[in-house]
């Protein structure tokens, strides 16, 4: 195995991975309460063993890399060499997002930490901070594409005709001046660790932890918190992920013709 080739192909494919995680972030720029990805560090954890094998007469040690599962009769571990970068993971930016006042009734907002929850209808459970609410055709309080908003005893049903329609800073929900329900509001133990299922749903990871009501959860009605994604500092981030597998290509290239004239020498020779 060529080092410096496998070292410089792995560093192109840890860039490529940046540059989604940020073309991702870009793209829901104006997706209200987005959270962008944050790439992890990556983490030089590709490791073989080096070992020292014992020559026949006791005293000489030839030092080889070989798989740290292989049998080493008659060698001694005497360290790990780093052979490649790895992309480690991504996780969230839970910093919150510039809030938009909107008036509309149904547009709310956490204030602080936490998540609301969302359900389809095959009861699978979502956590978000998309807070742009409708009414369904039955009364429910349900997103964009029809998921039904989690209340402390499911979906909130406001009636067949809802008048003076209000959710208060406690999350209560009034219709014709009466309370039908209070927003539930969710979080979590290590929130960066949530998986974004789609654009701006989120389930829980091990990592995570589960979901966890917050009590006393403080609601803005009639404003959106926007996107956390600063447009320049991803702009940034791109620009140097570029220049980074610029970088690791043209070493590639140059590992890769100086392999070749070694070859051609040794054929010659």
């Amino acid at each position: 195995m060529h080092r410096g080739i496998y070292e410089a192909a792995s560093g192109m494919l840890v860039q490529e991975t940046h540059l989604d995680v940020i073309t991702n972030n870009l793209a829901n720029v104006d997706t209200p309460g987005y959270k962008r990805r944050i790439s992890a560090t990556a983490d030089f954890s590709a490791l073989l063993d080096r070992i020292e094998k014992v020559s026949e007469d006791g005293e000489t040690k030839i030092t080889t890399v070989l798989p740290a599962d292989m049998p080493f009769k008659g060698r001694e571990v005497i360290g790990s060499v780093a052979l490649a970068a790895i992309f480690s993971e991504d996780v969230m930016d839970t910093f919150p997002g510039v809030l938009k006042t909107t008036e509309s009734p149904l547009d709310i907002a956490i204030d602080g930490q936490g998540f609301f929850s969302v359900a389809d209808e095959a009861g699978n459970t979502y956590y978000t901070r998309e807070g742009n609410f409708v009414l369904d055709n039955n009364g429910n309080i349900v997103t964009p594409n029809g998921m039904t908003l989690q209340g402390e005893g499911g979906a909130i049903n406001v009636g067949n005709n809802p008048h003076n329609l209000e959710i208060n800073r406690t999350g209560q929900v009034i219709s014709n001046g009466e309370i039908v329900g209070r927003v539930a509001v969710f979080n979590f133990e290590n929130p960066t660790y949530l998986h974004h299922q789609s654009r701006n749903l989120l389930t829980p990871t091990e990592q995570s932890g589960e979901a966890e009501g917050v009590e006393n959860a403080k609601i803005w009605s009639g404003a959106l918190e926007m996107s956390n994604v600063e447009v320049v500092t991803e702009m940034a981030r791109m620009i140097e992920a570029q220049r980074i597998y610029e970088g690791a290509s043209k070493a590639l290239m140059t590992h890769d013709e100086q392999t070749s004239k070694l070859i051609t020498s040794f054929s010659r020779g």
